[in-house]
């Protein structure tokens, strides 16, 4: 076999491309040191953090995040030009007759005999749309906040140039500092302000989503390695997973 081998009875079979699975462990680090930044960030009165501490905090914060974004970009990217198994048409919940493959894997799922998949299976199909879009708005949020917040890019220069009404004055530009209102337009930073709370509120509601989505997936992947046992943790290292049998999604 030019693509597959037999292993102890089973058959291994590539899956998971090297960028897809560099992604999937890159996203992971750095949503788990975002997580306890954001947790700190949260809870800076609890903390009593000062002012300046609360600035570094969100600057690693922001810092790790433009890696997240980066990392998110180049994923979304890769689910165009991928291996079959990652590519978004073998993805996203929205091929034809899904839902119809939805409730089959279902139902022989809790029947002890669930439909073997090579790629992911049409929950976890559903699963990853949910995450992939958490993902997606968490960090265009995120970026609107580094800018409103720490004045650094995308938008930090323009929002200096409003809450100072300097326009291209540099000089005064270069002298605002996050945290500190000194050179501010107090009526125009408060405009900036509320501009940026449902925002702020967007960012934490989805930080607590985004948490729930995690643990949900670690369940469903503990819970497909007891039924499947097909080696679906390890693929995401190795790039292989093993049937007795021919994967109803193997490549033609």
């Amino acid at each position: 076999m030019s693509k597959d081998r037999i292993v102890n009875f089973y058959i291994e079979y590539p899956a998971w491309d090297r960028s897809t699975r560099i992604f999937h462990w890159l996203n992971a680090l750095l949503i788990l040191t975002l997580i306890p930044l954001g947790v700190a960030i949260l809870n800076d009165d609890t903390l009593s953090l000062t002012t300046e501490t609360k600035v570094l905090l969100k600057s690693i914060h922001v810092y790790v995040g433009y890696a997240f974004v980066a990392n998110l970009i180049w994923r979304t990217i890769w689910g165009f030009s991928g291996n079959h198994y990652s590519r978004w048409k073998t993805i996203l919940p929205f091929s034809k007759g899904y839902l119809g493959d939805l409730l089959k894997y279902v139902k022989t799922f809790y029947s002890g005999r669930p439909v073997q998949y090579l790629g992911h299976n049409p929950a976890a199909r559903l699963m990853i749309c949910v995450m992939y879009l958490l993902l997606i708005v968490q960090g265009i949020s995120g970026l609107v906040l580094a800018g409103t917040d720490l004045y650094l890019p995308p938008l930090g220069h323009e929002i200096k140039e409003y809450v100072t009404g300097a326009g291209e004055n540099h000089r005064k530009i270069a002298n605002i500092k996050p945290g500190s209102k000194e050179s501010i337009d107090e009526a125009a930073y408060n405009r900036m302000r509320a501009v940026r709370e449902p925002i702020v509120e967007t960012h934490e509601i989805l930080f607590y989503l985004l948490v729930i989505a995690v643990i949900f997936h670690l369940i469903g992947v503990a819970f497909t390695e007891i039924r499947e046992k097909n080696a679906i943790v390890s693929a995401m290292i190795t790039g292989k997973k093993y049937f007795k049998s021919p994967p109803i999604d193997l490549e033609k």
